[in-house]
């Protein structure tokens, strides 16, 4: 009966930090920014390929210019998957352990995509 009275402060004490929000909200916004302008220029390198050879187009993401693209497209990209994956699980998964695990899985299935991006572009380049 009294819970009724408690003020609206009083009721999300305790209910979690809210200090690491809006940092993770800015990471998010700054990384779809980044890919709102790699991406159209990813996408116009990839789109040139098949008219390529294979030594052309080998050349053309061997490149300096070609590399950092393709780089600097696939960071953001599974950066900003991640940042999303993890507010996703946070959110929705209530068991502890499992809500542990998920965002272990979601780091480090992110990381691996990443390491096989950069080691493509370093084979491809060699």
């Amino acid at each position: 009966m009294m819970s009724g009275l408690r003020t609206p402060l009083s009721r999300a004490k305790g209910l979690g930090s809210a200090r690491t929000g809006s940092g993770h909200f800015i990471a998010q916004r700054v990384s779809a920014v980044a890919l709102i302008v790699l991406i159209p220029a990813f996408v116009w390198m990839i789109a040139r390929l098949p008219a390529l050879d294979y030594d052309s187009a080998r050349a053309m993401i061997a490149s300096p210019l070609g590399a950092l693209v393709t780089l600097l497209t696939l960071t953001a990209a599974f950066y900003h998957m991640r940042l999303g994956l993890q507010v996703v699980i946070e959110d929705y998964i209530t068991k502890p352990v499992t809500r542990a695990a998920l965002l272990i899985a979601n780091t480090l299935i992110a990381a691996g995509l990443w390491l096989a991006a950069l080691y493509a572009v370093l084979v491809i380049a060699a």
